[in-house]
């Protein structure tokens, strides 16, 4: 099985990607983008990067490191084990929707799945938060290049996943990231193990 974490920065997925495969022998837990060790590189030219991408530039280097990482990583993987990923295409579409507005939905899904094969994933768990939350978590920690662009655009982001996700045909668990930590561990395990 292939479970996309979706969220933007700060709502606790890594933490519950890091239960996941502690506590359930056999997961496979990686990350978008930076799930492989050229995706790392990639990764590193998008969030830290000295050079201002266009938006096809950025575009493109997200579809690479998907694609590669679902060529690599997941692909064969997610046929006898849980392969569980921090962040995937949902966030890639919804990044692109918001850097540029004129974006064609369709054209993205379209990209998407072609990076993935063909393919979704069979599940997703989309970790939404608040401005109040969001405000606290975040300065509390050094900002990467999408932080930088302010508490407003990652809101902006949440809403463009909760549009996506609504249209995908695939299984979706909104989790409130106010909760505890175990009460959100539950509510995913009821839904991934169901």
């Amino acid at each position: 099985m292939y479970v996309i974490f979706e969220g933007i920065d700060t709502t606790g997925k890594s933490t519950q990607v890091a239960f996941f495969q502690e506590r359930h022998e056999g997961v496979i837990a990686t990350k978008e983008p930076g799930g492989t060790k050229t995706g790392q590189k990639l990764r590193q030219i998008l969030l830290e990067g000295e050079d201002k991408l266009s938006f096809n530039a950025e575009l493109f280097l997200f579809l690479a490191d998907r694609a590669l990482h679902y060529d690599t990583v997941v692909k064969e993987a997610r046929k006898e084990r849980m392969v569980i990923s921090d962040r995937g295409f949902v966030s890639g579409i919804s990044y692109a929707m918001a850097n540029h507005p004129s974006s064609d939905a369709e054209f993205l899904l379209q990209l998407n799945r072609f990076a993935l094969d063909g393919t979704y994933p069979d599940k997703i768990v989309l970790f939404l938060t608040n401005k109040e939350l969001l405000n606290a978590r975040l300065s509390g920690k050094e900002h990467d290049v999408i932080e930088q662009r302010g508490v407003s655009y990652l809101l902006q982001i949440q809403d463009i996943m909760r549009t996506i996700v609504k249209a995908l045909p695939i299984q979706v668990l909104e989790v409130d990231a106010s909760l505890e930590r175990e009460t959100i561990y539950t509510a995913i395990e009821e839904f991934l193990y169901d």
